[in-house]
């Protein structure tokens, strides 16, 4: 009962940190909506029958499997949003002598009960966007709302699953909380960043490669499915890897050959947390590797539809269908991730901004700072992911239609957008910053 009444007094924040509560609601809001649509659709495919059953069941698999990491990506990103600020209020219970089980319900109370709030109110968006998504045409009919409507059951297990993720989540991050309250509370943790992660990246990758090399001898339906669905899902796991410790890299030289106050301050923000700054284009860094997918899916539809036929016809209709809802559901975690991310670390680094204003920093330069912090590692992101993105795509396609100028364009096209929406987002989140510096200084 003690610990219930502690975490509802929790509940109680200033106008500021209400913030912090509304944005990972709206992040776990769209993540069940996004993962119970694409579910859905997959399950519509799977009910099918006839000889381009398997071509279309393989194409949602491919669809599936680039949209639903990035997703619990996502999904585990808004269970650590403000982070810092939780991890303040709970080093500073420790401090008062709370027991490490208490600090763990408390945390563990809190991130799932948004995450919870998240994923209803997630179901009550997927519900009234059924009707919308059985209109899609598919084999030159609509879906249907039946086929694209989960059991029960199911919507409620992607209900307990995202709660079980922010839960997990939650525990993970407590663990310097728990062991240096002290730390924590006087800014003193130093995030490590070990190699690693780049040598399983590149070994999964490599993997990855020599089991799409040898596809073509596959024997079995299930086989190919399993290979694309662990391979293509595998590589976008370990971007999330890899892509904290290029980045920490990456800042290090930039910090040391630093000439301007901009260009250092941007580099040690890198450097503070480079798993929060990986946060921040990890969302573009998803659209950059599917780009590449839609690229080669749009080349190969130039060289069909060359030679087409009434069958070939439709296909090429509904391929272009499903790259079109791939790249908008990418597109909308992109959105949710900027806005939402670039928010929160205003919010958690308040207490660094005012400092910088008080010493006479002006608003334009902590700005100019902050864009260069998330667009430097914006270029190496899109880059490395459409690499990988190639690398492992290669052995099904070839290089002809990897260099296909409408892979080429298609690719062009997607990585703009993705810098068009970070660029929008912090351009949006510079209110946010006025009201950060307007606002009394917090405890530090």
């Amino acid at each position: 009962m003690t610990t219930l009444r502690i975490a509802w007094l929790l509940t109680r924040r200033s106008a500021a940190d209400r913030s912090t509560v509304a944005l990972p609601l709206i992040a776990f809001t769209v993540v069940s909506a996004l993962l119970l649509i694409v579910s859905g659709g997959g399950r519509a495919f799977f009910s099918w029958t006839g000889e381009t059953a398997f071509l279309y069941q393989l194409l949602a698999v491919v669809a599936l499997a680039l949209l639903i990491v990035p997703l619990v990506a996502l999904g585990g990103s808004a269970a650590r949003l403000s982070a810092r600020r939780r991890d303040d209020r709970l080093a500073s219970l420790r401090l008062l002598g709370a027991t490490p089980g208490m600090v763990t319900a408390l945390t563990v109370i809190e991130s799932t009960v948004l995450a919870l709030a998240g994923a209803l109110a997630g179901v009550v968006v997927y519900l009234a966007c059924v009707p919308l998504v059985g209109l899609i045409p598919f084999r030159g009919e609509p879906l249907g709302a039946d086929a694209v409507l989960l059991p029960p059951i199911v919507i409620a297990g992607a209900v307990v699953a995202i709660g079980a993720l922010a839960a997990v989540s939650a525990v993970v991050g407590l663990r310097g909380v728990i062991v240096s309250p002290l730390g924590v509370r006087t800014r003193q943790t130093a995030p490590r960043m070990h190699w690693v992660r780049i040598v399983v990246g590149i070994a999964v990758i490599a993997v990855t490669f020599a089991a799409m090399s040898l596809l073509q001898l596959a024997a079995g339906f299930g086989i190919v499915l399993l290979v694309l669905a662990v391979g293509f899902g595998g590589t976008v796991a370990v971007l999330n890897l890899m892509g904290p410790w290029v980045l920490r890299l990456a800042a290090s030289g930039q910090a040391k050959r630093a000439k301007t106050v901009t260009r250092l301050l941007a580099a040690r923000s890198i450097l503070e947390s480079p798993k929060a700054a990986w946060r921040q284009v990890a969302g573009v860094a998803m659209t950059s590797f599917m780009a590449v997918f839609a690229g080669v899916g749009v080349a190969l539809l130039g060289v069909m539809g060359d030679r087409a036929d009434h069958d070939t016809v439709l296909l090429y209709a509904d391929i272009r269908t499903g790259v079109i809802i791939t790249v908008v559901a990418s597109f909308l975690m992109v959105a949710c991730s900027v806005g939402v991310n670039q928010a929160s670390a205003l919010l958690d680094r308040r207490a660094l901004y005012v400092s910088l204003d008080r010493l006479g920093m002006p608003e334009q330069t902590m700005n100019a700072a902050r864009s260069r912090a998330v667009l430097s590692p914006l270029r190496i992101t899109t880059v490395g992911s459409a690499v990988t993105a190639a690398i492992v795509v290669f052995p099904l396609t070839g290089v002809a239609l990897l260099t296909a100028p409408a892979t080429l364009v298609m690719i062009a096209a997607c990585l703009a957008a993705g810098i068009l929406l970070v660029w929008l987002g912090l351009l949006a989140t510079r209110p946010v910053l006025s009201r950060v510096l307007a606002e009394q200084a917090p405890s530090l």
